[in-house]
């Protein structure tokens, strides 16, 4: 596995007020993860894990603690230079696909890489390619009310890679599938990811697919433990 660090955490806090109280969401939280490697992001509902993306994409400041993308100090950068990072190294997927409805499958593809500079044959090509590739050819001009869940949530992956991100961060991305279709759109997730050369850290509630995952990190008090180091206890009872 190539030794680059696409993003590095470092002693991340984060802290919520509730009138006089003090909630620690976050605690010190140190996570490196390397180019090509997919990491599980696991832990129970409420244990931070939607806030840990939000800090790792720039969408949330931590209280304190450095985020380094892709060797880029990014802590106390202006909010265009997050606007422009974000839209040059990362790609989200999160549990609700938020496809724009009056587009079709292939425009909802094809609108973040004209938006970031691409020309429109290039964005249509590269739409096309991991639309098929996702299993989507014939559904290209479908609008989302006319696709499926998994089909949607497919649709919301490839606009997510669309633009050739370092960095994936997915939050539960098939968390609102039925068990069936949820692990296929995962596993294709998973392979494309791997096949494209990213890096991504998913959170997911799926045991099972976790561990189909490169390394595990579970958040667990605010603390983030590497599982499968540690030889953390994975029953899914200590998770939900």
């Amino acid at each position: 596995m190539n030794n680059k660090t696409v993003l590095q955490l470092k002693n991340i806090c984060r802290n919520f007020y509730q009138g006089s109280e003090i909630l620690k969401v976050l605690q010190n939280v140190n996570l490196e993860i390397k180019q090509k490697e997919v990491v599980a992001l696991i832990g129970p509902s409420g244990s931070g894990k939607s806030t840990l993306l939000q800090i790792a994409g720039l969408l949330d400041h931590p209280s304190s603690g450095e985020i380094i993308l892709n060797g880029e100090m990014c802590s106390s950068v202006s909010d265009i230079e997050r606007t422009e990072l974000r839209r040059d190294y990362l790609g989200f997927v999160y549990q609700y696909h938020n496809l724009l409805p009056d587009f079709d499958a292939l425009e909802n593809v094809i609108m973040p890489q004209i938006i970031g500079g691409a020309n429109y044959k290039e964005a249509k090509d590269k739409a096309m390619w991991l639309l098929q590739r996702l299993g989507l050819n014939e559904r290209e001009h479908h609008r989302p009310a006319e696709l499926s869940g998994g089909e949607q949530q497919r649709v919301a992956i490839a606009r997510a890679l669309a633009n050739t991100p370092k960095l994936l961060l997915a939050d539960e991305p098939t968390g609102n599938l039925d068990p069936n279709t949820s692990d296929n759109v995962f596993l294709t997730l998973l392979e494309v990811v791997k096949e494209t050369g990213l890096s991504a850290l998913i959170a997911t509630h799926n045991l099972d697919l976790a561990h189909k995952m490169d390394r595990e990190v579970s958040l667990k008090g605010g603390h983030l433990i590497d599982v499968r180091a540690t030889k953390f206890i994975k029953s899914s009872e200590n998770f939900y």
